[in-house]
């Protein structure tokens, strides 16, 4: 996808960038390059590929399932070369930006991103998401958690949920296999306090590989022990 490919592709789903959106965008990709030099971000760094797999797979979605309002607090974990939130971010210049990440070189990364690319109220956090689902600054404090491509569904469920507020949502980016990854979670969801709302499928252009969307609904409180200590969501998993 070239950037001309980008561009229209958006403005026929209804976003039309400006000129300082698209070079964000070409800045990000060249920000992006230069530090996958030094650190690993991305095994995709062809251009096209970045574009299509990186930017437009992030903003997917803003048209499979468009929430009531965008003047929200995100929180995106394990958002490593910092998608989808950034691209996000771009787009919906009004989101209020917190990016989770375990790596500080990652995180280093990204703070360089937010400045270069002159983004406001973008929130760089240092840590494991199971710490950082019990620090009483983050935890229930965020109207939309995102995750793409992190680990399996009743994992990121725990790693997610507890920073989600009551009556907010956790939308998860999945390539295939959805559904199976939808059956084996549906206890961590429950026991995590919320219940899974819907899914929307759709393919990515050009290569035509399937893109599921999900989002669950926060309905209570997540019990307090959740989530556990680092490393256990992974290892001994709600099932």
């Amino acid at each position: 996808m070239t950037t001309e490919e980008f561009i229209q592709a958006l403005s026929e789903r209804g976003i039309n960038l400006t000129p300082e959106q698209v070079n964000q965008f070409e800045m990000y990709y060249e920000l992006l390059v230069e530090w996958n030099q030094k650190i690993n971000l991305t095994a995709i760094t062809e251009k096209k590929e970045v574009y299509l797999k990186h930017f437009y797979d992030s903003l997917m979605p803003l048209w499979m399932m468009p929430l009531d309002s965008y003047d929200i607090q995100l929180c995106d974990v394990g958002a490593g070369a910092g998608f989808p939130s950034i691209p996000l971010k771009i787009v919906k210049p009004e989101l209020k930006v917190t990016i989770v990440d375990s790596l500080n070189k990652r995180i280093n990364f990204l703070e360089t991103l937010v400045s270069e690319l002159g983004l406001s109220e973008v929130n760089c956090v240092h840590g494991r998401a199971e710490d950082v689902g019990q620090n009483p600054q983050y935890r229930a404090q965020f109207d939309l958690v995102t995750a793409r491509a992190v680990a399996a569904l009743n994992i990121l469920s725990e790693f997610c949920l507890p920073l989600v507020k009551k009556g907010g949502h956790f939308l998860v980016l999945k390539s295939a296999r959805a559904e199976e990854e939808i059956e084996q979670a549906q206890k961590a969801i429950t026991v995590l306090g919320a219940k899974f709302e819907k899914q929307a499928s759709e393919l990515l252009p050009i290569e035509k590989s399937e893109r599921n969307i999900l989002l669950i609904r926060k309905t209570l409180d997540t019990p307090k022990k959740y989530p556990r200590k680092a490393g256990k969501p992974a290892k001994q998993p709600i099932i």
